[in-house]
């Protein structure tokens, strides 16, 4: 119970050689007073005793005062108390709560992202918490101040980075993104990063990286990797998971995408989302529960249901006569309003099934609640999340998708087995790692946007080294996400 509420709160706690290297890099002078604006159990506030916290659980504020004696420590909301505060500080430091924005909600959420718009970053409500609660914390700084911050690897791609770290240029002098490889939480799967930033009333048209395969203690930032201007950080996609790749292995990729022959994925076809049910066990049949029921076989569409079954190049009339004979749910029992209900399915629907689908939070706002919508026959399927690559299958059956896998609806003038040929080229192979981004547990995962920026090339690479090159890029991103 207690890890659930942990999660909920997105209170993972820092190992303690992150804190003290964190606390080290922004304490300069022991009268230097420190802010840790989500302080959990005080970690971040006991090197340094000069220390103010901010919690919002109030168990966990008890129990800094029992950790940290005489410690000051605000009990509340983040935001509220940073909005109405005349305090000011030399520098602050800690581990903002990961909290997603399904969780991250209602009045505090828009408190925070309304804070944050009064000082010029303005976040989308899909934001996660911890980007709100570092430009929050950035506001309190004195000029010249200094702030170190441990973030999820997400800052490497997340859309809502870009208006952090577009943020953190234009307030602070120096911006320091370290790259970790290895997990600084053994208990939590998202990777996490390190930030520092300092000169806080100044700005910088520059972001340096470090990155590392593990993290001890420091006492200042490691060693830039790569210092990245500004504008080439926006020439790709504002993101910094390309700048863990060699420099050469960079251009290499940005001469092909530069070329004319070069196309994106976006360029000869349309990247969509499947269909949602809101009860997958109600509205997916096997042939013999169709049966049992003697609902009509036009009611029954065959349906690619997960990316697992994107394991060959087609998905073929053969392979949905093959899961009729195994009795496999793979059959969307698809209504549509204008259709005509016959009592054999009128029953089904009425029966406790599916007044228990007719509850869902889907169903019960949907008009009839039975009819899916987007139910899509496309051109083709791609892997929504894969491990070593993505999988991109033709359609030859009539399939329909639910939203765990993309629809590829092809451009009138492009066939499918040309678009599986540039698939299988290297550069394509690269491309889904540089455009996708790291899941947890090894997987990569491709929103529809990035899906679309995938790259195309016709460009032939002959050579051993530019191949070497491509292979060794490929290897570089699929390690940092932790696949093979």
């Amino acid at each position: 119970m207690e890890g659930s509420n942990r999660k909920k709160r997105g209170a993972y706690y820092t190992p303690d050689h992150v804190v003290q290297s964190l606390v080290r890099w922004v304490t300069w002078r022991q009268a230097d007073r420190l802010l840790d604006p989500a302080c959990g159990d005080g970690r971040f506030l006991t090197p340094h005793p000069n220390s103010v916290g901010v919690e919002q659980d109030p168990d966990a504020a008890s129990l800094v005062h029992q950790r940290v004696p005489g410690s000051l420590i605000h009990q509340g909301d983040f935001f509220a108390w940073a909005a109405q505060t005349r305090e000011r500080f030399e520098c602050t430091a800690g581990n903002p709560p990961f909290i997603r924005y399904q969780n991250f909600a209602g009045p505090v959420r828009q408190e925070a992202l309304s804070f944050c718009a009064s000082h010029g970053a303005r976040f989308s409500s899909l934001t996660s918490s911890w980007a709100p609660f570092i430009v929050a914390a950035a506001t309190l700084l004195k000029p010249g101040g200094r702030m170190a911050f441990v973030v999820p690897a997400e800052i490497g791609h997340a859309p809502y980075s870009r208006p952090l770290i577009e943020y953190l240029a234009g307030h602070f002098k120096r911006v320091h993104v370290v790259a970790v490889r290895e997990k600084l939480f053994e208990d939590l799967s998202e990777d996490c990063w390190l930030l520092s930033a300092s000169g806080f009333g100044g700005s910088t048209e520059q972001l340096l990286i470090s990155s590392t395969g593990r993290f001890e203690y420091a006492a200042a930032p490691p060693k830039v990797s790569v210092r990245v201007s500004m504008s080439e950080w926006r020439m790709w996609n504002c993101r910094l998971r390309p700048f863990l790749l060699a420099a050469d292995v960079r251009e290499l990729y940005r001469q092909a995408v530069g070329d004319v022959g070069t196309q994106r994925l976006r360029d000869v076809a349309h990247v969509g989302i499947g269909y949602v049910t809101g009860d997958n066990k109600f509205f997916h049949m096997s042939p013999s529960h169709a049966k049992e029921w003697r609902i009509p076989g036009t009611f029954l569409q065959p349906t690619i249901r997960n990316g697992r079954m994107l394991d060959r190049p087609a998905i073929t009339p053969d392979r949905v006569e093959a899961w009729r004979r195994r009795d496999e749910q793979n059959f969307l029992l698809r209504i549509r309003r204008t259709d005509q209900l016959p009592s054999q399915l009128r029953n089904y629907l009425e029966s406790d099934a599916g007044r228990k689908a007719r509850a869902t939070y889907k169903c019960r706002h949907r008009e009839p609640w039975y009819v899916v919508p987007d139910v899509t026959i496309p051109d083709g399927f791609l892997s929504y999340m894969s491990g070593s690559r993505p999988a991109l299958m033709a359609n030859q059956a009539g399939c329909a998708g639910t939203n765990s896998v993309h629809m590829i609806t092809l451009a009138p003038y492009v066939r499918m087995a040309e678009l599986q040929s540039a698939w299988d080229r290297p550069l394509t192979r690269l491309s889904c790692e540089v455009e996708g981004h790291p899941l947890g547990g090894g997987m990569l995962k491709l929103e529809p946007r990035e899906a679309g920026r995938l790259v195309l090339s016709r460009k032939r690479f002959d050579s051993t080294a530019e191949m070497g090159l491509i292979e060794a890029g490929i290897r570089t991103l699929q390690r940092w996400r932790h696949c093979g």
